[in-house]
C-alpha cells in the first residue's frame, strides 16, 4: 500500500503562501445533506489534526457547510492555527435544509458572511475567500466589487471563484485578481477541461471538487483499477495521483470524516511520484464512454 504522507505532492504559491498541492476539503465534517452536526464530531476533530500532522496546509471549507458547522469544527480542532496552514472559505449560498443550496450574491450578504466567517474561524484575515457561486440575479461587478472592498480593507487576502466558465473568469479579472478556481473535475468528469487549461496558462490555482471519483474507470479490469493493482494502491489514490500529474496548478482537496480514509487519501502524494508516464497517459486517454 502506498505510504501515508503529503510531502511529495508538490507545492503551489497561493496568495503568498507556499502550500502543498494535496489539501483537505472540509465539506464532509457535517451531517447528511451537508446539514447539521456530523455523526462523530470527535472523529472529525481527529481528522483535521491528523491532516495537519501529515503535512496538509490547505484546508477548504464554506460558511454553507452545515451551515457554519464545518468552520466551527475547524476552529475547535486547529485554533490557534499553525503559521503554515491556509484556511480557505466561501460565501454565496444560503441553506434552507439538507441538500438545498440557493445563490445569494447581494453585496451586503457577502460582507456579512465574510465577517461571520472571520469570527467563527477566529481569524483576522481569511487568506483565500471564494465566491461559492455567481448569483445571476445580482450584477457581477457588485458581487466582485464587494469582495475587492473586503480585500482592500485587509479582511480577506486572495479572491477565488467556484463553478465558473472561462468567459466568467475573464469578466471577473477585469474587476479583481483571481487566485483560484474551484470547479467539478475528476478522472470520470472532465467537463471543466477548458477552465483547467485556462488556469494552467494563467497560473491560477485550480481546485477540483469531488476529486476522487473514478466512475466506471474504477471497475475491475478498467484503467484505474489495473493501475491501482500495479502499484498496490487504491482506485481513489490513482484518481488523486492522476490529478496531481495533470497540471502543476492542480490543488485537489479530498474530504472525509474518517482518519483511516484521510490516511488512504494522503497516500496519493507518494503514488504521484511513482506513477509512470505511460500510466498517466493511459488515464489521460481513458473515458467513461470507453467500451
Amino acid at each position: 500500500m502506498t505510504r501515508t504522507t503529503n510531502d511529495t505532492s508538490g507545492t503551489f504559491d497561493l496568495a503568498g503562501h507556499k502550500v502543498r498541492r494535496l489539501g483537505f476539503g472540509a465539506m464532509r465534517l457535517t451531517g447528511p445533506g451537508i446539514w447539521g452536526e456530523p455523526a462523530d464530531r470527535v472523529e472529525c476533530i481527529r481528522v483535521l489534526r491528523r491532516a495537519v500532522e501529515l503535512g496538509v496546509d490547505l484546508i477548504d471549507t464554506a460558511d454553507s457547510y452545515g451551515p457554519y458547522v464545518s468552520e466551527e469544527i475547524i476552529r475547535e480542532a486547529l485554533h490557534p492555527y499553525p503559521d503554515n496552514v491556509v484556511v480557505a472559505t466561501k460565501a454565496g449560498f444560503v441553506r434552507h435544509g439538507p441538500n438545498i443550496w440557493r445563490e445569494v450574491g447581494r453585496p451586503e450578504y457577502l460582507r456579512q458572511q465574510a465577517e461571520m466567517s472571520l469570527r467563527r474561524l477566529g481569524l483576522d484575515r481569511i487568506d483565500l475567500f471564494q465566491l461559492h457561486r455567481i448569483d445571476p440575479k445580482v450584477p457581477l461587478e457588485d458581487q466582485i466589487g464587494e469582495l475587492k472592498d473586503l480585500q482592500d480593507e485587509g479582511k480577506i487576502g486572495a479572491i477565488g471563484l467556484s463553478e465558473v466558465s472561462v468567459d466568467e473568469i475573464d469578466e471577473v479579472r477585469k474587476i479583481a485578481e483571481v487566485a483560484t478556481v474551484q470547479n467539478l473535475y475528476n478522472l470520470s468528469n472532465r467537463q471543466s477541461e477548458d477552465v483547467l487549461d485556462y488556469c494552467t496558462r494563467e497560473g491560477i490555482g485550480f481546485i477540483p471538487w469531488y476529486p476522487i471519483a473514478a466512475g466506471k474507470l474504477a471497475r475491475p479490469g478498467e484503467a484505474a483499477d489495473e493501475i491501482a493493482k500495479k502499484y498496490d494502491a487504491t482506485a481513489a489514490q490513482v484518481a488523486l495521483a492522476w490529478l496531481l500529474a495533470r497540471a502543476q496548478v492542480m490543488l485537489p482537496i479530498p474530504g472525509t470524516s474518517s482518519v483511516a480514509h484521510l490516511e488512504e487519501n494522503m497516500g496519493a502524494a507518494g503514488l504521484y511520484q511513482r506513477l509512470a508516464r505511460e500510466d498517466v497517459a493511459t488515464l489521460d486517454g481513458a473515458s467513461e464512454d470507453d467500451d
